[in-house]
């Protein structure tokens, strides 16, 4: 199928914008890559202490130098159901390789916090910026300079892209990634919705809420609405670095296993020391990124991913904007209806075809770059086909070609809506981004005054009060990136929905995130420049008319332009906001770190300007 002309000329686009950072960055892959495995150069005293604490063989084969050694870079900890599957990884993965005839050890591990966990509390003004961190301690892991490829574990929200960033910088190495699966459905996501806005009317004790949460966050594995988390997933397996199929497969499974096992045999083969040498830093090209915007589009996958793919993909020296979003948002449609965008849950997607049948249908209608390299080899063919276990217990492949479920996933030329749902907003007010893939037509126009808060408790506390029975605007400032490190708003969603539900026409203006869970309620969020930065959001005063159109792509302030140029910037005490919980130890990113449409990173530069035609 011939690829789509839009797709190629976003491609193009990224591509021509990017020459001078992605030149420059294929150039120090390339040095860094030098003669042979690193170890070699190594003096004796630090090849010794590389390889102390290995037994007998694996000693052995790390003093000869000629067999690769696999670095293991993990997210594990048991506290997170996501991560929890990845405790015996380790030592499967050191008994393959042992079988592969190659070597493997532990390089280091990441932090790995969770924003379910979080939500809401002082914690999750730590959230984004943990990616940040995890990418460093990725850097960390990896300086011993012992590895010849390395195996990322790693599921959720900002681990995956701290992951992915780290590893990018050590692109002359081969670089698997390598999930644990779902956990099996649990509750309803109808079920557990309506309980959530029973309590948030005060119909619903704790006991009733907790005993729902409890029903549908109840065994080892990731959540399973389709979040971050789960978008992580989807991304690592279109943009070719994942094995084929392995996204959402459940942990603990004979077929969990057989996947990490080939995994492990396949991360070997592309090392420098074997035929197939693969660097994750030339395998991860612009056509990559293209395909991870089309991934999110057709999956209506998490927003937390306009700044995650931007930030991946500056690390590969590729400059990815907002208008690339836009611009592919007009031709790829939604094919899947997933929680928060449908009733179903990624065990039901993938139960339907999922990735296979997804990109299958994708690069039948010129919608992926079916020819761009993934871990498996060149090309996504493989990526069609679904794993199983075969009459004898091995691992094989079979293609999908057909939905099992067509209320949860559509071909892409019969798809639930003509586009991927996503708008950039841009007007008086700054610029923004909105979901609209589950926000229902009527409500992609709303024209109401202005209500400013501060913090989302003070919504909450508003809604208690009786004040917000009626059209308004919520106007969620000082939340960005520089503000307070970007938290997610999901204590908004239950109570805006709540009044939606009413009949009230209500929004969402704010320059924090909403991730993929922000459903139903028209929001414009990820605003720049953020309020702290002496953004228009600092301008607006309660009562004010604020317009959101999704369908024009503005967002403005109806205030007359010369009382707006005149008005004075609002300004916070956000201090309670920098100490307790570990925040005062993220002084230096909150100084450091650059606007939420270049990616809300500390490492990219500062002075983007992101025009459409840029």
């Amino acid at each position: 199928m011939t690829l789509h002309p839009l797709l190629a000329e976003v491609t193009a686009r990224i591509a021509e914008r990017s020459r001078a950072s992605r030149t420059a960055y294929l150039a120090r892959i390339d040095a860094a890559r030098g003669n042979g495995p690193h170890r070699r150069q190594l003096s004796c005293g630090n090849l010794a202490h590389g390889f102390a604490a290995c037994g007998a063989d694996d000693k052995a084969a790390l003093r000869a130098g000629t067999v690769p050694n696999l670095g293991i870079v993990t997210a594990y900890n048991d506290m997170l159901s996501a991560h929890q599957p990845y405790e015996h990884y380790p030592e499967l993965i050191r008994r393959v390789a042992r079988e592969a005839g190659v070597t493997a050890q532990v390089a280091g591990g990441v932090p790995a916090m969770c924003d379910g966990i979080t939500q809401g509390r002082a914690g999750m003004e730590l959230s984004l910026f943990s990616r940040e961190v995890i990418a460093m301690a990725t850097a960390v892991s990896l300086s011993h300079d012992m590895f010849d490829a390395a195996l990322f574990l790693g599921i959720c929200d900002k681990i995956v892209p701290g992951l992915l960033i780290g590893a990018l910088s050590f692109g002359h190495l081969p670089a698997v990634f390598v999930p644990a699966g779902p956990m099996p459905s649990g509750i309803s996501n109808d079920a557990k919705t309506a309980v959530r806005q029973r309590y948030t009317e005060g119909k619903a004790t704790r006991e009733e809420l907790l005993e729902a949460e409890a029903a549908s966050y109840h065994a080892p594995g990731t959540c399973t609405f389709y979040g971050t988390a789960n978008s992580n997933q989807m991304l690592m397996e279109i943009m070719g670095l994942h094995l084929p199929g392995a996204s959402f497969v459940n942990p603990n499974t004979p077929l969990r296993d057989a996947l990490t096992e080939a995994a492990v045999r396949r991360a070997a083969a592309l090392t420098a020391l074997g035929d197939d040498y693969t660097p994750l830093g030339r395998m991860f090209d612009e056509r990559s990124v293209v395909n991870g915007v089309v991934g999110l589009h057709a999956t209506g996958g998490s927003t937390n991913h306009l700044l995650h793919l931007v930030a991946m993909a500056h690390a590969a020296g590729i400059v990815l904007t907002l208008e690339d979003f836009d611009a592919l948002s007009g031709v790829v449609p939604l094919m899947a209806r997933v929680y928060p965008n449908g009733h179903a849950d990624v065990n039901h997607f993938h139960q339907a075809g999922g990735m296979p049948f997804l990109i299958g249908s994708l690069i039948d209608a010129g919608l992926l770059h079916g020819d761009a390299h993934t871990v498996w080899g060149k090309g996504l063919d493989a990526y069609r086909r679904m794993p199983a276990l075969d009459a004898a217990g091995q691992l094989a492949w079979n293609e999908v070609t057909a939905s099992g479920n067509l209320d949860v996933l559509r071909p892409a030329g019969e798809p639930f809506r003509a586009d991927g749902g996503l708008r950039v907003l841009q007007g008086n007010l700054g610029r923004a981004v909105i979901k609209v893939s589950s926000v229902p037509g009527d409500r992609l126009v709303i024209e109401a005054p202005a209500v400013i808060f501060h913090d989302q408790d003070e919504v909450k506390q508003a809604f208690d009060r009786g004040d917000l029975d009626r059209d308004f605007v919520a106007v969620v400032r000082f939340q960005g990136p520089k503000a307070i490190g970007m938290p997610e708003l999901h204590k908004l969603t239950p109570t805006l929905g709540v009044l939606q539900a009413r009949g009230h026409r209500v929004a969402l203006v704010t320059d924090g995130r909403m991730s993929g869970a922000s459903g139903k309620i028209p929001a414009a969020i990820h605003v720049t420049p953020e309020a702290i930065d002496a953004g228009p959001l600092g301008k607006l005063r309660d009562g004010d008319l604020v317009r959101l159109d999704a369908i024009a792509g503005t967002l403005e302030a109806k205030v007359d332009a010369a009382e707006w140029a005149a008005r004075a910037q609002v300004h916070a005490d956000l201090s309670a906001h920098h100490v307790g919980m570990g925040r005062e130890l993220f002084a230096s990113l909150r100084n450091a770190v650059g606007s939420a449409d270049a990616g809300a990173t500390i490492f990219a530069r500062h002075d983007r300007h992101h025009a459409a035609d840029a």
